[in-house]
């Protein structure tokens, strides 16, 4: 493991890529609510070297305990409503909510009434929306850093 960082630490002088400039950092926890996974492959996307969130202070936990951000991705489904509370419930305060791509913001959701509730705005309160079907990885990054940010 401190072989890879030492090597990482290397190449990034290497590139000249510039240092981080927050001070800050944000834990997000990730909870598909019910999505068709293309807003996941976009956010595994922006977690890739090519973005490198976590340079500027942007990781996915495990655990809701750990999280500053609950990012939810897809409508919310009936069988995912109660675990999705849960998760907000079990987070610190203060707790912030992004809903990521347009299932989650209620647009164009494919369903049935039994079997969707609605976009994440209808079980929990939302501070960040990201637009999208689904969004390209670096507005995903933007956004978040604008977390950050203020």
């Amino acid at each position: 493991m401190l072989t890879l960082l030492r090597d990482l630490r290397r190449l990034r002088r290497d590139l000249a890529l510039p240092a981080p400039t927050r001070g800050r950092s944000l834990a997000l926890r990730h909870v598909d609510a019910g999505s068709c996974n293309g807003c996941e492959h976009e956010l595994t996307l922006a977690s890739s070297p090519y973005y490198d969130l976590q340079r500027f202070g942007l990781g996915i936990v495990a655990s809701p305990r750990h999280a500053d951000v609950l990012l939810v991705t897809g409508p919310v489904t009936s069988r995912m409503r109660e675990s999705l509370l849960v998760a907000y419930n079990a987070m610190p305060e203060p707790r912030r909510v992004a809903a990521l791509g347009d299932c989650a913001l209620g647009c164009n959701v494919l369903g049935t009434a039994e079997d969707v509730v609605g976009s994440v705005e209808a079980v929990l309160p939302v501070d960040l929306r990201i637009p999208g079907c689904p969004p390209r990885p670096d507005v995903i990054a933007e956004a978040l850093l604008g977390l950050i940010d203020g």
